[in-house]
């Protein structure tokens, strides 16, 4: 049942793209609560350095205020935000290699101990 949910459009939420690094949840709250009640915000962040990726989800609790959070234009610090219904997220392509418990990562040569140089 879970495959069926994540394969539904959600029209309650949205998708925010073309912010500026400096975002915070808090300023994505402030600037979209004037739509409607927010249930989730989630800004989406790179993993090493905590820094805004320059996009975010905002899910309210009403579809309507999702809809009108669409078609408003919106700037931050002189950015035009993109703003669209979230398409369901799609499954992933696994043609990236995955990282091999028995290398260190980074290293793409495969160690042979036997070999003289």
């Amino acid at each position: 049942m879970s495959d069926q949910n994540d394969t539904m459009e959600n029209k309650k939420k949205i998708f925010v793209g073309n912010l500026p690094f400096s975002m915070t949840q808090d300023g994505l709250q402030e600037l979209f609560s004037e739509f409607g009640e927010i249930t989730q915000i989630s800004l989406i962040t790179d993993r090493m350095t905590g820094r805004s990726k320059g996009f975010a989800f905002v899910e309210f609790a009403e579809e309507s205020a999702a809809d009108a959070a669409t078609k408003k234009q919106i700037a931050v610090e002189g950015r035009e935000l993109v703003i669209n219904i979230a398409r369901p997220r799609e499954p992933r392509n696994d043609s990236f290699p995955r990282r091999d418990n028995n290398r260190s990562f980074g290293n793409s040569r495969p160690q042979n101990r036997d070999r003289r140089y």
